[in-house]
């Protein structure tokens, strides 16, 4: 099982409102990434958002920098939101990563989780499905074929296109992100599509069935079990005590549930939700590294992980919390995984 990092960019927001400068933030995320490479997790995701509370509007352009004080962690978006991007474009500046790393990008397709971007680039939300599909139907056959020939609805036609530059090997790695829809899981098993199951709430147990279905679908299209990968994103900060980490992150990750949840119609986040989550069937992993190997390997047991992501910067804790947490990550949680897996 791979392990690795998720982020969103989260900015840290103080009591008054005053959010923290993008520039800084943008600065110590590339800390934060040359810092995993160093500790050996295996993977690195950033995701793409067009909101006042998050720093990345662009993954490619922080994974390219990455590239280059970094030289074994994956990089990955986490997610590119492929409804209102460009598959041409999004495929070239992922194969240019891919080039410029030497084989180590990645492209995680998905939805997103906000909707700003549908405006912002022109498009109607009433076509959310169908640019989702169509855009993912592109984006699979410039990664399957240099040269195209492709008519939708949404994009002007391609005659005998050649898509350049190609990626290591010509050949880029392209997982999906679900949320938990059997639609969007029954079409990544069709394709055979490595998938990335985001559980941020609740009883993470309440996903097994998607996760046996998407295998069923998997198998029942003849794709290879050999190259079979699913992967979980769950909200993680790790520390030294986990009664000191749960008291100093509680105020900031409530308060970003609270900033998400006021649009979306969700009650105030209680102190009884995050400690529910943080229980052993909670899907909160914050805590010692103790509590976390626990978790993470309960976590693989159950769903038959090939891969886990902590999301570890949602409310926007400071920097020296985050490297703390990548270091314990990296020195003590990520060894102790691969040793009870090895056994």
């Amino acid at each position: 099982m791979e392990l690795g990092i998720g982020m969103f960019g989260d900015l840290q927001v103080s009591a008054s409102g005053e959010i923290q400068p993008a520039q800084q933030r943008l600065q110590e995320i590339i800390e934060e990434i040359k810092l995993m490479d160093e500790v050996g997790l295996d993977f690195y995701g950033i995701g793409e958002h067009h909101r006042p509370d998050y720093a990345v509007s662009s993954p490619e352009i922080i994974l390219a920098a990455a590239a280059t004080v970094t030289k074994n962690i994956k990089l990955s978006s986490a997610v590119s939101v492929l409804s209102s991007s460009d598959p041409v474009k999004l495929y070239q500046n992922f194969a240019t990563i891919d080039l410029i790393s030497n084989g180590r990008a990645e492209l995680m397709a998905g939805r997103g989780s906000f909707i700003e971007s549908f405006p912002l680039f022109g498009f109607n939300l009433q076509d959310y499905d169908q640019l989702y599909e169509e855009k993912l139907d592109l984006l699979l056959k410039i990664n399957k074929e240099p040269k195209i020939s492709w008519k939708g609805n949404f994009r002007s036609e391609l005659v005998n296109q050649e898509v350049l530059p190609r990626a290591v090997n010509n050949k880029l790695k392209i997982w999906v992100a679900i949320g938990g829809t059997p639609e969007s899981v029954e079409r990544a098993g069709r394709l055979g599509l490595p998938v990335m199951f985001a559980i941020i709430g609740g009883q993470p147990i309440q996903f097994k069935p998607l996760f046996d279905y998407y295998k069923r679908v998997y198998e029942a299209y003849g794709h290879d079990m050999n190259k079979f990968e699913v992967g979980v994103h769950m909200h993680s900060l790790f520390g030294e005590n986990s009664a000191e980490t749960a008291e100093y992150y509680y105020p900031l990750y409530a308060a970003q549930m609270n900033r998400v949840g006021k649009s979306r119609g969700w009650p105030p986040y209680q102190r009884s939700q995050f400690d529910m989550g943080r229980g052993s069937s909670g899907a909160l992993i914050i805590g010692d590294a103790n509590e976390s190997i626990d978790k993470i390997l309960s976590m693989q047991e159950t769903f038959g992980l090939t891969r886990f992501s902590a999301h570890m910067d949602v409310g926007g804790p400071s920097h020296s919390a985050m490297m703390k947490s990548i270091e314990i990550f990296g020195t003590k949680i990520a060894p102790a995984v691969r040793k009870a897996l090895q056994g």
